[in-house]
């Protein structure tokens, strides 16, 4: 009967063993599982955040754009007239400048 306790104690305590590595192996894995819980509620905010930040600008954007159309009248109907005239002020821009850049050239190509 003797070696049959101390069987049953090996058993017992291979039981206890085994018992204590699973109560470990279920306390990292809620370990892990807590963590990722976590950062998946951080990434969560993140993205709210990110969400609100990129509304706030858009409606930033479009208040500024409806500024800039009132200020330079391309709302109204005049608009148009007025968005003529600026392409005649950087048409006449830039033709200044094409002459000027030429005339370069000619200045170089008389005295040769």
């Amino acid at each position: 009967m003797s070696s049959s306790r101390t069987t049953e104690e090996t058993y017992e305590a291979q039981n206890d063993q085994r018992l204590d590595e699973l109560h470990s192996k279920i306390r990292t894995l809620r370990g892990v599982t807590t963590d990722i819980y976590d950062d998946a509620e951080r990434q969560h905010l993140t993205l709210d955040d990110t969400g609100n930040a990129f509304s706030s600008l858009s409606m930033s954007l479009s208040q500024s754009s409806r500024r800039a159309a009132q200020a330079f009248g391309l709302s109204g109907a005049g608009g148009v007239r007025q968005m003529r005239i600026i392409m005649y002020i950087v048409g006449s821009f830039l033709a200044l400048w094409l002459v000027w850049k030429t005339k370069e050239i000619w200045w170089v190509g008389g005295g040769a």
